[in-house]
């Protein structure tokens, strides 16, 4: 039985928390930032499915390039770069079958839960791998989702205010 090389399975780890985790924050930020404009639902559907491709392909090619900067291998900087896109496109699908199966209201609270969740699980197992204390790991993480959901609901509203008079 092949044994797991640990570097490559910590590396390839890495890659998908990294593009999860940024999905789940960017995601959390269109729903708070667009649940009170006038046609919410489509807006955040399509805000998503735009972040999802255009957004993710942005920050997979500033990683892609970064990697190869690094002196990384091809087939490293290739890896990291699929799996960061897959890993944040599939997240991303997540939320937007929640917002477009749910009712609105139930949706963003199901999406909030989900995404308090997983930030606190994903912090949680870092914490304890890298042997550091769990919980605050998991509050200083829950602390730059709260900023998130504040700032972006807070410029929803601004945005709702002006254009939607």
């Amino acid at each position: 039985m092949k044994q797991i090389n640990q570097e490559k399975f910590q590396a390839g780890k890495n890659k998908f928390l990294f593009g999860s985790f940024a999905a789940i924050i960017t995601n959390l930020g269109i729903i708070a930032g667009l649940f009170s404009s006038g046609n919410a639902k489509g807006n955040i559907i399509g805000s998503m499915l735009v972040i999802a491709i255009a957004d993710n392909i942005s920050d997979t090619l500033g990683i892609h390039i970064y990697q190869e900067a690094e002196g990384l291998t091809q087939a490293q900087v290739w890896l990291s770069s699929l799996t960061n896109f897959a890993s944040r496109f599939f997240v991303s699908l997540i939320f937007v079958l929640l917002i477009a199966l749910l009712p609105l209201n139930l949706a963003a609270a199901v999406c909030l839960a989900f995404s308090l969740a997983a930030i606190s699980l994903i912090s949680y197992f870092i914490a304890v791998f890298k042997k550091r204390n769990p919980w605050v790991a998991i509050f200083e993480h829950l602390a730059v989702a709260g900023v998130v959901i504040v700032v972006s609901r807070i410029l929803g509203n601004l945005i709702t205010s002006y254009f939607y008079r």
